[in-house]
């Protein structure tokens, strides 16, 4: 296995673990839902939904943002409302969260499947 491909992958594994954790603290905080396998696997299917609208011309960041909100609103109790604070908590969590391992490891990861983070 080449070392490019093996540093791509620890770094989407990392980005997908950050981004459960972002959206595991906002299920956590608003929804009362403690299940980080739940929030990992909503961070890579929000990722998906983000990938496939995201593409569309002046209006894809807008529907794309509304596709993941979504997503939080089918995988967790609540309405829209519920789903964009939980999107919002997650978000803060992951800007922190990057923060933290950013300056501590001195690396530049992302959180999957968190937009903007």
């Amino acid at each position: 296995m080449p070392v490019p491909f093996v540093g791509a992958l620890v770094t989407f594994v990392v980005s997908a673990l950050v981004g459960g954790l972002a959206i595991y603290v906002g299920a956590r905080v608003v929804a009362d839902v403690d299940d980080y396998g739940r929030a990992v696997v909503t961070a890579l299917l929000g990722a998906l939904g983000w990938a496939v609208v995201s593409w569309l011309p002046l209006i894809g960041p807008v529907v794309a943002l509304i596709v993941w909100i979504g997503v939080l609103k089918w995988r967790y109790p609540g309405g829209w409302g519920t789903a964009a604070v939980m999107g919002f908590v997650a978000w803060i969590a992951a800007l922190v969260i990057l923060f933290v391992v950013n300056a501590a490891f001195g690396v530049g990861i992302g959180a999957f499947g968190v937009p903007g983070a």
